[in-house]
């Protein structure tokens, strides 16, 4: 199937089709983006979000997701424990996927889960919860904008996309009454012995010496042996936020004090930072900016995250960056873009020469949702896995070809990848 450059304004001229979008089912959107929807609840309640992949020793496929009915989960009768994670399985290349289940649910909104397999074969999920005082309503706090019903089943409350719309008069009103009081609890890991058919009871939540660290990363492995947890923190009375990694050594049993990345910077670099080893054994870092306002920015480590470097202006805006090194050398960055015309979509960057320069975007998917994540499959092609955002999310996954090198590193607009079948 060709794929054709679209503008930044999502214009596509290729002729439109629309497939009933059922779980399973190959999709074409209505800008003829050629995707399935892997993990799909309701169309009115149900929210699925947030996913990350890997590829297990076995050749099996796993998505972890977060699963609620918005972008934070109140606790409600239908979801008690607010948000909580889900799995889903593949076990032939992306073809077919399991049905969902429940791999932790407590008390607090469990969210943005990642997982890894790592060199002993445990899985490691990492992700971060938000406590809510059910005791205290926050009431009438502060004064925000006034969005439309458009709006709202588009972009649910995820402050983020909703910061970027026009509200629907320009009033500002108070917030209503009735929301609860939360507070990040911080990071946690969960592990499974079994490629994740069974998991441990209870998570293991990872202290640290300042509040409110967060992580939307996977834990990364070191050649010396020892773990690392991207995270991230933000101080809003500085206008202030950075990230960070926290390391183990003793195979997260047990975790050190987080050193922190950019945080001189006196920049809002808003939240998800991932790293990843460049062939020198050099660690390299990507944060996310500041909506569509900062770029996002890098660094990076000779000693394995003990130190990093000043932050960098990358040279582009992005959210949630995920980086995959391909078994032909290339490093994949999927991440939510932006462009001023459209607003943000799943997005994706390649450096060809170990993270100097990174050749994009291109469009994976229209989709604001996004925070995508990559997985190589067996032919060489690549898995990609997102969402959708607003009052029904789903999950969704594209499989395409590796762009060839355009020797352009950047595009004016960008280039919408070429999307290959994905089977039955």
């Amino acid at each position: 199937m060709l794929i054709v450059l679209i503008s930044c304004g999502g214009k596509n001229h290729s002729p439109k089709k629309v497939i009933h979008d059922s779980i399973g089912e190959q999709v074409f959107d209505k800008d003829s983006v050629l995707y399935k929807i892997i993990s799909k609840k309701g169309i009115t309640r149900g929210y699925q979000a947030v996913p990350d992949a890997c590829r297990l020793d076995n050749g099996d496929i796993v998505v972890v997701f977060y699963d609620g009915d918005n972008h934070v989960t109140y606790p409600n009768p239908e979801y008690p424990n607010a948000g909580r994670i889900c799995l889903i399985r593949s076990k032939d290349e992306g073809s077919t996927w399991s049905n969902p289940i429940v791999i932790y649910d407590d008390v607090n909104d469990n969210r943005d889960p990642h997982i890894n397999q790592m060199s002993d074969g445990s899985l490691i999920v990492s992700f971060f919860s938000l406590e809510f005082d059910v005791s205290e309503s926050q009431g009438l706090k502060g004064e925000e904008p006034s969005y439309n019903q458009d709006q709202v089943s588009k972009f649910g409350n995820n402050p983020d996309l909703l910061h970027e719309q026009k509200p629907e008069n320009s009033e500002v009103k108070v917030r209503p009454t009735g929301q609860i009081k939360w507070t990040s609890k911080g990071p946690y890991i969960l592990k499974s012995f079994n490629n994740g058919n069974t998991w441990q009871k209870e998570a293991k939540l990872i202290s640290t010496s300042r509040p409110e660290w967060n992580c939307s990363a996977k834990v990364r492995e070191m050649p010396d042996g020892s773990w690392l947890l991207p995270v991230y923190r933000s101080e809003p009375l500085k206008k202030a936020a950075w990230g960070g990694v926290i390391p183990s050594f003793d195979k997260g049993s047990t975790w050190g004090e987080v050193v922190s990345i950019g945080e001189d910077a006196n920049l809002v670099l808003a939240a998800e930072t991932d790293v990843i080893l460049l062939k020198d054994e050099t660690l390299f870092a990507v944060l996310r900016g500041d909506r569509s306002l900062v770029n996002m920015h890098y660094a990076s480590s000779n000693d394995f995250g003990k130190s990093w470097t000043p932050v960098k202006d990358i040279g582009f805006v992005g959210h949630a960056p995920s980086l995959t090194r391909l078994k032909s050398g290339e490093i994949l960055l999927s991440y939510r873009a932006y462009c001023d015309e459209s607003g943000y979509y799943t997005g994706l960057r390649i450096s060809r020469d170990e993270a100097k320069t990174w050749e994009g975007p291109y469009l994976i998917d229209n989709t604001p949702g996004a925070y995508p994540s990559t997985v190589e499959l067996s032919d060489g092609s690549i898995l990609a896995i997102y969402y959708e955002e607003g009052e029904g999310s789903s999950i969704r996954a594209m499989r395409f070809k590796l762009p060839e090198d355009s020797y352009d590193i950047q595009f004016p607009f960008p280039k919408q990848v070429e999307a290959l079948s994905m089977g039955h």
